[in-house]
């Protein structure tokens, strides 16, 4: 059987519907709904040695996704990222085990392609031809792609002040591309508003159940990367938190097969000082965010002023013992240099922070040097030259104090 996949359920009231028709949220509380798989029968049938034989992509996991029928898969080889030792940031603080997710590899540069590759599959087998998303700008370049591959038509809306990058790439795959005055959530509500009208189908990030399913992969991941014993902690940039819930949710399903322990990482979110809603809740011990007013950072996918599942991740955070806190435009700026300098590693904004955050966590005592420590890095910094640019120093070989300068 290629998916078990065998119902969906609703995260707050638990109503459970069929997954073989189209559904974006709840229809009885407008919550999150989540996939579900016959995991009894799964054990049965699969082993983690299993596994060992298949491509590593995403799709080795296929039991655990979806898609239904092999030949509905749209993929570009997402997945399978590298799990990269920091050593020489993790000794600078002490710290043996500090490990770097690495997900800028991905096709269409970031951990977005994962959840597109899983919804695009899981739309087209539903019969759906049109899709629509806002984005923060990596969404909308991978939804544009896997639509591309899919023979779909996206349309994708982002504020107009997203990298142009993520708007060239998205009109290169034949996206239909519009900017949008405001942020994401502006840019969610036209497409709130539209997509009944114009036929899209609406994957906004959790407001429909498959996205959540591929970036779920990052925990299956990372477990077998670990040899089925889970990190101590895991630091992730949060804007909509879809990869954050997600690998909560592989882990629990993991647990159900009998393939980890019931062993769980601190989940600890980062945020930007000019957009913490969930930070800000958290820290509150409130259930909800109260939508950020006036966000503004240079980590466009952390400029996320209501996360459409906050309930979900601040219950993960505290389930999990985690933490949430927030680091500043010019800690994160820091960060990226030291990443680039010290591990070669030329990180996204929104990955850096985890970087920054770090620092506060061992300086306040909250992470000790004996844990085990995982830094996701969402994307590639190669998408954001505007952020060094002004640093950028252009050096002439003509000038007479190069051999001093060299030496």
């Amino acid at each position: 059987m290629y998916s078990y996949l065998s119902h969906l359920e609703c995260t707050a009231c638990l109503k459970t519907y069929s997954p073989d028709e189209l559904h974006n949220t709840c229809r009885a509380c407008g919550k999150v709904l989540f996939a579900r798989y016959d995991l009894d029968a799964l054990k049965k049938n699969l082993t983690r040695a299993d596994l060992n034989a298949r491509v590593s992509t995403l799709w080795r996991w296929h039991e655990l996704l979806p898609v239904r029928a092999q030949e509905n898969v749209i993929t570009l080889g997402e997945g399978g990222t590298p799990l990269l030792h920091a050593r020489a940031l993790g000794r600078a603080h002490g710290f043996d085990q500090l490990y770097i997710k690495e997900e800028g590899l991905n096709p269409t540069g970031s951990f977005k392609a994962r959840g597109m590759a899983v919804a695009v599959s899981r739309a087209k087998e539903l019969g759906v031809t049109r899709v629509a998303t806002p984005s923060a700008g990596n969404a909308a370049g991978a939804l544009a792609a896997y639509s591309a591959a899919a023979g779909m038509e996206a349309f994708v809306f982002m504020p107009r002040d997203a990298p142009m990058i993520n708007a060239l790439e998205s009109f290169i795959a034949g996206a239909h591309v519009y900017l949008v005055n405001g942020l994401i959530s502006d840019a969610g509500k036209i497409v709130k508003t539209l997509a009944p009208q114009r036929g899209w189908f609406d994957v906004s990030t959790l407001k429909e159940p498959y996205r959540a399913e591929g970036k779920k992969t990052m925990g299956l991941e990372l477990a077998a990367q670990f040899d089925w014993q889970l990190p101590d902690a895991i630091i992730y940039p949060t804007g909509g938190g879809t990869g954050l819930i997600g690998m909560w949710k592989a882990f629990e399903e993991l647990e159900q097969l009998g393939w980890i322990d019931a062993k769980r990482p601190k989940m600890i979110s980062v945020q930007s000082k000019g957009c913490a809603p969930i930070v800000t809740a958290f820290l509150a011990q409130q259930e909800t965010v109260t939508p950020w007013k006036h966000a503004r950072t240079i980590a466009d996918g952390l400029r996320v002023p209501a996360p459409f599942a906050d309930y979900l991740i601040l219950k993960i955070l505290r389930a999990s013992k985690g933490t949430a806190l927030a680091v500043s435009d010019q800690e994160i700026r820091a960060a990226m240099g030291e990443l680039a300098r010290d591990e070669g590693l030329f990180a996204a904004p929104e990955g850096a922070a985890t970087y920054a955050a770090f620092k506060q966590l061992v300086a306040s005592g909250f992470l000790k040097p004996n844990e085990r420590v995982v830094l996701f890095n969402t994307g590639a910094g190669l998408k954001y030259p505007q952020l060094v640019q002004a640093e950028f120093q252009i050096l002439d070989p003509h000038d007479p104090e190069m051999e001093t300068k060299v030496r």
